[in-house]
């Protein structure tokens, strides 16, 4: 009965792909399939001379999910909603900033990937005064001395601000917000509002910080994606879906004070996509004022990575729905047929070339044909038969699998305002996060997870060295079978790599040799780290999850975990020092933030944000049992011979109920130092701490409010569209 039945479900499995359709269709080996199907399509880069070119392209491609309802067509509006600023007085790290006088002679700055490339955070300071975003405020506190801080200036932002960057006397807040768009439907006779993203980039004078002025509001097209700041240079993208209509899709724009002042030149590659986005990359210089922009019609990207001269977006190969119709009328003819009987062939060969018939009518012969075929045959034939297709068509599936399972990166060079794009390429698997790449010597370093299911789930990790041409030049595939890559960070010639399924694999990879990637070490140990930042050049820090083995034969994650890595001979790493934060359910912002970590060797201090779980109690209120939940950032001391030491714990919580639910106001997200002040900032608080005994100096109290910003209906002569 087995075999009945595995004849027949593979039967359905022909039919079904057969009945996709019986076009004529050249016979090709697989391995020329990715070309077939345009996954590797001509990827040199174009220009779209007028936005009815973008729609010929998107509908040529037939591209699904970017038809945004409401209207075909018809008269197209738009007005801007209310943005302006309001002005209401009251390991690395980025760039430093000139300090003001009078300020700090040490002091961090944002914990960044790439030292010179600063990347934009709710909170910044310079070694006097903290600024920070708290809800939808710009707050200017004079920290330094921490005796006397006290609030300078509060000055309300409309929309959504997300975060900013300081150089000296401007300050440049990110914000997003929302345009809308009226349009008259096919007769219809009133507009019908949409609403569009926008980003805003307000640049605030901050020479009086108890007065600070808007000097510029930019804002360009699309929703807030990612930003850098180089030298005087902001960059920073925003990402719009290319939302189209019969004869109207809305183009990339950049506006100063609501006003049109450029449509940036837009470029695509001809590969297909099951959606498309724009990728508007802009550059605003703060010395001059002046912006440019250049967009992009990309994938949806995921990961973004930023070097001192080069941008490289990523996103993994998402082909359109079209193409798995063609894959399946093309895996019956390239790999079915070829397999079956010479004369059943043949006849197959003749109906599909039959120009008479419709497609319809051809898989009702062919069916036939086949019915025929097997009704010809005895069960042993059936069965060889039936084994023969299926391992060609899973070999046939995993190539193909194999290659939509793919990373495209593109290669744009950023250089003092210029932006253009150089070179694009593609690796196997997909990404973690920006630490996933790194630039050294003109070459992009890329830590890759491939999975891959066909006959069956596949699983591993790759390491892939690419030139400026985007080429590979080297790489190292199949590390740690099933399992994925948990954290990777690049440091000089080497790469730290942490994968994980039952226990921790601590990979310390070799990258003298671009050509040749090569294990150097590893060591396996409970646990594993989301997230790794260097000690010094012969130690790591990791900061994770520790887990346990389970009753049914998994594992099961415990509390948040500091683990310190001695790699000093690099084919024996060791775990020198661990230390564990609560119970199972407790985490910590910089396990999925960096810039959330705080780390100085020579300070000798660690700050991390902390929700900590530890045991549970009854509640009579509610009548059952909650667990005990503390919040707040945990500060050490470290060293390579006495590990990790607790300085002190810091809360702004003032409610033990406050703690309950991660990520609320109270919730400390960020730390830094001025001199020997340790300063913790949540939404609600900045608390200031000595930086060796912990006790508390200070605290100020910020004027948080709750941001509910949604878009109001738009009144049209006494219309009230809605």
């Amino acid at each position: 009965m087995a075999k009945i039945a595995k004849f027949g479900f593979f039967m359905v499995l022909i039919f079904i792909v057969a009945v996709a359709g019986c076009t004529k269709a050249p016979v090709q080996k697989p391995a020329d399939k990715a070309a077939e199907t345009g996954l590797q399509a001509d990827d040199s880069m174009k220009q779209f001379s007028s936005a009815k070119e973008v729609i010929e392209f998107l509908e040529k491609n037939q591209v699904s999910g970017n038809f945004y309802g409401g209207f075909n067509g018809g008269i197209m509006m738009r007005q801007t909603a209310v943005m302006e600023a309001a002005m209401d007085s009251g390991a690395k790290i980025a760039a430093p900033s000139a300090a003001p006088s009078a300020g700090a002679d040490d002091y961090s700055q944002t914990n960044v990937q790439v030292g010179g490339v600063d990347e934009a955070d709710f909170v910044k300071n310079d070694g006097k005064y903290i600024y920070t975003l708290s809800g939808n405020k710009l707050v200017i506190v004079n920290a330094y001395p921490a005796e006397d801080a006290e609030i300078l200036s509060e000055t309300e932002i409309k929309g959504r601000p997300r975060d900013m960057f300081v150089s000296g006397d401007k300050l440049v807040v990110m914000v997003e917000g929302d345009d809308q768009v009226l349009g008259i439907s096919e007769y219809d006779f009133v507009p019908r509002p949409r609403y569009a993203q926008k980003t805003h980039a307000f640049v605030f004078d901050i020479s009086d910080r108890e007065n600070p002025a808007v000097e510029k509001d930019f804002d360009v097209s699309g929703y807030y994606y990612e930003s850098r700041m180089i030298g005087n240079y902001v960059y920073f993208i925003a990402k719009e879906s290319v939302y189209y209509f019969s004869n109207y899709v809305d183009m990339p724009a950049v506006r100063e004070g609501g006003k049109v002042i450029a449509s940036p030149s837009v470029f695509y590659f001809p590969r297909p996509f099951s959606s498309y986005s724009f990728h508007t990359i802009a550059a605003l210089n703060l010395q001059d004022m002046e912006i440019n922009a250049e967009s992009f019609m990309l994938g949806e990207s995921s990961t973004l990575y930023v070097s001192e001269n080069n941008m490289y977006i990523a996103y993994q190969n998402n082909p359109p729905y079209t193409y798995y119709e063609t894959h399946n009328r093309d895996r019956f003819f390239e790999v079915v047929l070829p397999l079956l009987p010479s004369d059943t062939r043949n006849n197959i060969n003749a109906i599909n070339n039959d120009d008479s018939l419709d497609q319809y009518e051809k898989w009702q012969q062919i069916s036939r044909t086949l019915e025929g075929m097997y009704n010809s045959m005895n069960e042993n034939e059936k069965e060889r038969l039936v084994e023969r297709i299926q391992g060609a068509v899973e070999d046939y599936e995993l190539k193909l699998e194999q290659e939509r399972r793919k990373t495209i990166i593109h290669r744009i060079s950023v250089n003092k305002g210029e932006i253009e794009h150089e070179a694009d390429g593609e690796v196997p698997g997909y990404l973690l996060n920006q630490f996933s790449m790194d630039e050294k010597n003109g070459n992009l370093r890329v830590a890759t997870t491939t999975y891959v299911y066909a006959r069956e789930s596949t699983m591993y990790n790759n390491v892939f060295v690419l030139d400026s041409d985007m080429d590979v030049i080297g790489k190292l595939e199949d590390i740690a079978p099933e399992e994925r890559i948990y954290s990777a960070r690049f440091i000089g010639d080497r790469l730290y790599m942490v994968t994980f399924k039952n226990v921790d694999p601590f990979f310390v990879i070799g990258l003298s040799d671009p050509s040749n990637p090569e294990i150097l070490g590893k060591l396996k140990i409970p646990g594993f780290s989301n997230y790794l930042h260097p000690y010094d050049e012969n130690t790591i820090i990791g900061i994770g999850k520790e887990t346990e083995g389970n009753e049914w034969g998994g594992v099961s994650t415990r509390g948040v975990k500091l683990a310190l890595f001695d790699v000093s001979d690099v084919s024996n790493p060791k775990q020198l020092n661990k230390y564990e934060i609560g119970e199972q359910g407790s985490d910590s912002e910089a396990l999925n933030d960096h810039k959330a970590f705080l780390f100085d060797k020579e300070k000798n201090i660690l700050v991390i944000p902390v929700r900590e779980v530890k045991g549970r109690y009854y509640d009579s209120k509610y009548g059952y049992y909650r667990n005990n939940v503390w919040q707040g950032a945990y500060a050490f001391g470290l060293s390579r011979e006495g590990g990790f030491e607790l300085k002190g714990k810091i809360t702004h919580s003032e409610n033990v109920n406050d703690n309950y639910y991660y990520g609320g106001p109270d919730a400390v997200r960020r730390a830094l130092f001025m001199d020997d002040v340790l300063y913790t900032i949540s939404s609600k608080k900045i608390m200031m701490n000595d930086i060796g005994s912990i006790e508390t100096i200070n605290e100020i109290k910020l004027p948080y409010e709750e941001i509910r910003d949604y878009p109001v209906p738009m009144p049209l002569e006494g219309v009230m569209v809605r």
